[in-house]
């Protein structure tokens, strides 16, 4: 027998605020990521997860309450708490013999998991140690990514994606030279991957092309990528799926150039010039002489149209 779902009715303004916050929109909103204690850490992997939380601020959620969870045996505890937090991304933390300084980086697709990849801290610096001018919070970070294997590898092209969904935050129509005061580089090499932050510095250089420098303000950390779970391309497809409002309508004939400027094209048929009526003038009018001139020439045309 098939199971009832429970409709869930508000009985407060705040709830009916929070039921119309979850419920599926044409633009959705930044998403939000949980950062969840497994049963036994170790103080590197917990601040490595802190100052990793930091970056992620407002759009995250950090739960201090140690659970026993085991990701990869069984995903359904970080299933229900994504849809108690309503958020769609986590980063689990956890320590023993077999994988030390363990990190799992995960999403969600409908409540459901969609893709999840665990990393071993290999080397890590956090944001103390750095005795640097630090960002604003909240401000978007530059992703730059290098590296062969997150263009020809199937696998690290999706944990590109992954990467780029945890951070990137607000979508933006224009970008500001000024705001652009984070850099967030991931450098793939082997089987592993390079995280470096760095503060954006401005300067004169005596033109209106400003001098950038990059200083590295932390966290510095090492990852070695240890397991995943990917997803098969057509689910991949199906959460990419862009709703029918959002596609924009192909215009025949109008197109735009690298400057946003518009352009049409306009289908006219072949135009006989001869006959093409002009304005009429008394200084365009025809002499007898050139009258005569063009009727026998129209004769001569007719004759010669039968003979053929």
């Amino acid at each position: 027998m098939p199971v009832m779902q429970r409709i869930v009715k508000p009985t407060t303004h705040r709830s009916k605020r929070a039921l119309l916050a979850r419920e599926p929109k044409l633009v959705e909103n930044t998403k939000n990521a949980l950062f969840i204690k497994g049963r036994k850490t170790s103080g590197m992997v917990v601040n490595c997860m802190k100052d990793l939380y930091d970056i992620k601020k407002p759009h995250g959620k950090i739960l201090n309450r140690q659970n026993d969870i085991l990701p990869f045996e069984n995903i359904t505890p970080v299933e229900e708490f994504s849809r108690k937090h309503d958020a769609s991304m986590f980063m689990f933390a956890s320590h023993n013999k077999k994988r030390p300084h363990n990190l799992i980086l995960g999403r969600m697709y409908d409540s459901h998991i969609l893709d999840m990849v665990e990393f071993g801290i290999e080397r890590y610096r956090g944001l103390k140690e750095f005795k640097t001018q630090k960002v604003s919070l909240g401000i978007k970070p530059c992703l730059l990514f290098a590296g062969e294997l997150f263009e020809h590898n199937h696998e690290y092209r999706r944990i590109k994606n992954l990467l780029v969904d945890m951070f990137q935050r607000e979508k933006i129509q224009a970008v500001r030279l000024q705001g652009l005061e984070h850099a967030l580089l991931f450098t793939a090499a082997e089987d592993q991957i390079y995280l470096r932050s760095y503060r954006i510095q401005l300067k004169k250089s005596g033109s209106r092309i400003p001098r950038t420098e990059l200083e590295e303000i932390g966290p510095s950390i090492d990852f070695k990528v240890r397991r995943t779970k990917i997803s098969s391309d057509d689910l991949f497809k199906l959460a990419c799926k862009r709703p029918k409002e959002l596609k924009v309508k192909k215009v025949k004939n109008i197109s735009k150039d690298t400057f946003g400027t518009q352009h049409g094209r306009i289908h006219i048929p072949k135009q006989n010039i001869k006959r093409l009526q002009t304005r009429k003038m008394k200084g365009l009018k025809k002499t007898v002489l050139e009258k005569e001139e063009q009727r026998k020439q129209r004769s001569v045309d007719a004759k010669t149209d039968i003979q053929t």
